[in-house]
């Protein structure tokens, strides 16, 4: 077995988690944002490490399979963007232990729903390493992700019922987000506009959660914490439009993920609606006639699929996602204006044009 790394059911090595993911990406995206003031990026990384510390406490367990599965990916890296954020909000009144409970909540779900996607995605890979039901199968890997939103449960429950009610209210739109994504839009309902509802669901609404736990747990007032959470699920969005972009121009290498796997499973992101509507609108060119005509039959094959992604990475469409990712971005910066100035405010600015560089 490779030192270090689970087994799966059958005895095969598993490879072990990368070992620059034992000092967390976060800290990584945190030097990237390059905040000025000195004291608050010192508070900040010793806060990412508190939760780090407190996130493999908080799966720790005596089962043997359980230990393996819900630490697969947690000790594969991440950049930990909504403890972070989590964390960043909170210096925005005085925070209490409290917030760092708050952000590991905010990271068991988000890594208990990476579980879960990867089954309904098929996905092979994730954060570089082999997706858990890869490894382990479809009902470990969901159970392992059931496993990790009960420990975020038990880890809320000491937060106090208003942040249990926040987390369950939470989990009800990341559910109806993947519902409405593999649903796909109404009869009438525009596209864009359904896919839009389904990123702020499925992604802005925990980003949004963890940023107004940072300020709930640091004593914020009400106004402050709703600014918090506009600009979380905004962020969000920008997030996800600007991971969208990467799933298909990055390698596997790159993105710790398997490109295309939006496009496998028929999920119509960004990209592939506005290079739709292009086509429908005799402006699509016979790049895009091709797109289409790919993905109305399902891209049946490896090479279908390579050669839609081709496709996409050249199409005047990816120009068009990018520039909303950007004014995604841009409005979550807007959102900070009724916050007062100074470096608190300038970092989570920061942050949301961080999250999207990678692609803009």
């Amino acid at each position: 077995m490779t030192p270090g790394g689970p087994a799966s059911p059958t005895g095969a090595a598993v490879p072990a988690p990368r070992a620059e993911a034992a000092v967390p990406a976060a800290l990584a995206l945190l030097s990237s944002v390059g905040i000025s003031d000195a004291h608050l990026a010192a508070v900040l990384a010793d806060g990412l490490l508190q939760v780090e510390q407190r996130l493999s406490a908080a799966v720790s367990t005596t089962d043997r399979l359980a230990a393996a599965t819900t630490r697969h990916l947690l000790q594969a890296g991440g950049k930990r963007t909504r403890p972070l954020l989590c964390l960043l909000a909170a210096q925005l009144g005085d925070p209490t232990p409290a917030v760092v409970d708050a952000a590991v909540v905010v990271e068991l779900t988000h890594l208990a729903t990476l579980y879960h996607d990867d089954v309904m995605d098929s996905a092979d890979v994730r954060r570089g390493v082999p997706a858990a039901h890869a490894v382990w199968g479809n009902t470990v890997a969901i159970l392992s992700g059931d496993l990790l939103f009960a420990r975020a449960s038990r880890v809320c429950a000491g937060l106090g019922p208003e942040a249990v009610i926040i987390q369950s209210e939470t989990f009800e739109r990341l559910c109806l987000g993947q519902l409405h994504e593999t649903d796909g839009p109404a009869p009438g309902e525009d596209g864009v506009d359904h896919y839009l509802q389904v990123l702020a669901d499925k992604t802005g609404s925990l980003i949004a959660t963890a940023c107004m736990f940072g300020g709930m747990f640091a004593g914020a007032d009400q106004a402050t914490c709703d600014v918090l959470r506009a600009y979380g699920e905004r962020v969000g969005v920008a997030f996800q439009l600007a991971d969208d972009i990467i799933d298909l121009t990055s390698e596997s290498v790159a993105s710790g993920k398997t490109p295309g796997i939006d496009l496998r499973e028929g999920v119509a992101t960004l990209p592939v609606l506005v290079a739709r509507a292009m086509v429908a609108a005799g402006e699509g060119g016979t790049s895009g006639d091709r797109l289409v005509e790919l993905l109305a039959a399902g891209l049946a094959t490896d090479a279908d699929l390579a050669e839609a992604i081709a496709i996409l990475r050249v199409h005047p469409a990816m120009a068009l996602a990018r520039a909303a990712a950007r004014e995604a971005a841009d409005d979550a910066v807007a959102a900070l204006d009724p916050l007062p100035p100074g470096p608190v405010r300038d970092a989570l600015a920061a942050v949301a044009g961080a999250l999207i560089e990678r692609v803009t």
